[in-house]
């Protein structure tokens, strides 16, 4: 298979309704959608998800445009290769940027199913299934609308429930939330918001006590060892994201025993291709695994549904309806949750028809590279 065109669209979508969490407020999303074209007349769509900020990672939009344009593009361009995975022989001598790899590797995953006629689940070496989604739930004015917002998503029929925490904000809104609904299977996410010390100590000892799922991320992404200290003072499991972004990462989260849960995020370790090996890789060390999301548009939501039929995820995922977020998204039929559970698309690839004329008719820019003939 050879590459012989490459689109890039830098696009943003509003959101239904601003997102809050420990570092900013969002009003919209701003991703990049790759599109790669073959000999045959075949595409294939990824995603470059990260955020419009250096606020989760040093990635974001802004830079990933830039990575995408200048490097990766160019490595991927009129190459020959077989099997997605070889890709990443392309960009290997590139530091870092691992949601503008993802991008590039979502797409040539998608491209090669398609081609060969199968879904992108049967491709990634499982089988379509219906599996049940959770909702992330961000920052809102008060314990009440919080209580108000997790009750209008459990009527939707989700099935577990993560709540955005910081400092300020932890405590006393997570139990209105226990305090109202008991048996919700909850969790609470703090992006790294934390510091070590005797303050955060007394939150994290309160948050023991409300029978959570799991606490994630408390501190910094390289606090490895902060974590492992947490992890002995407290029973609630420890979740790490940010914390992982490659193997070495989680071999030195599994050594200093500083989680027992990773969410496993496609856009952070670069794709679904080391996305995969990761997944194996906790499975073989006894770390519970789950799928979690950057607020994808359709393309990248559609990859991370296949990705998460793999039967190691057995945690319901951040993966709901694209309408939770979007009021018109990019694909046809768009991504809905029913009743908490979502399903991959039946058709080649994604399965998905991507909407290219309102694609580029909201672009902020495009860049388009064609091979030489």
């Amino acid at each position: 298979m050879r590459v012989i065109g490459i689109d890039l669209y830098r696009v943003r979508l509003p959101l239904r309704s601003t997102f809050e969490t420990s570092s900013h407020r969002k009003n919209a999303i701003e991703h990049i959608l790759v599109r790669l074209h073959d000999e045959s007349g075949l595409d294939g769509w990824g995603e470059i998800a990260c955020g419009n900020g250096p606020w989760f990672s040093s990635e974001y939009v802004s830079t990933a445009w830039a990575v995408a344009t200048e490097f990766l593009a160019p490595a991927v361009l009129d190459h020959q290769w077989r099997h997605p995975g070889e890709l990443n022989a392309r960009w290997s001598g590139i530091a870092g940027h691992q949601a503008a790899k993802a991008g590039f590797d979502g797409a040539a995953w998608d491209l090669s199913a398609r081609r060969d006629g199968i879904p992108l689940t049967v491709a990634l070496g499982t089988s379509p299934r219906t599996i049940p989604v959770g909702v992330s739930v961000g920052i809102e004015e008060s314990s009440r609308c919080l209580v108000e917002r997790v009750g209008g998503y459990l009527d939707e029929g989700y099935h577990r429930v993560k709540l955005k925490i910081r400092p300020g904000w932890d405590v006393e809104p997570v139990r209105a939330v226990r305090r109202a609904y008991p048996d919700l299977l909850l969790h609470v996410d703090a992006n790294g918001a934390y510091r070590p010390g005797a303050e955060s100590d007394e939150v994290m000892r309160h948050l023991d006590g409300l029978g959570l799922a799991m606490v994630e991320q408390p501190y910094p992404g390289r606090d490895f060892v902060s974590h492992a200290r947490l992890r002995q003072r407290i029973a609630t499991p420890l979740c790490l994201d940010e914390s992982i972004e490659d193997a070495a990462d989680l071999e030195t989260m599994v050594t200093l025993d500083a989680a027992q849960v990773v969410n496993l995020k496609v856009s952070r370790v670069g794709g679904l291709t080391p996305a995969l090996a990761l997944a194996r890789q906790c499975a073989e060390n006894g770390v519970s695994v789950w799928c979690g999301g950057m607020h994808e548009f359709g393309v990248g939501r559609a990859a991370n549904i296949a990705f998460a039929c793999d039967p190691a995820f057995g945690y319901p995922s951040d993966l709901s309806g694209s309408d939770k977020y979007f009021t018109h998204d990019i694909v046809d039929p768009p991504i809905i949750a029913r009743d908490g559970y979502v399903s991959p698309a039946p058709g080649p690839g994604l399965g998905l028809a991507v909407d290219l004329a309102r694609i580029e008719s909201v672009a902020l820019d495009i860049n388009r590279r064609r091979a030489p003939r």
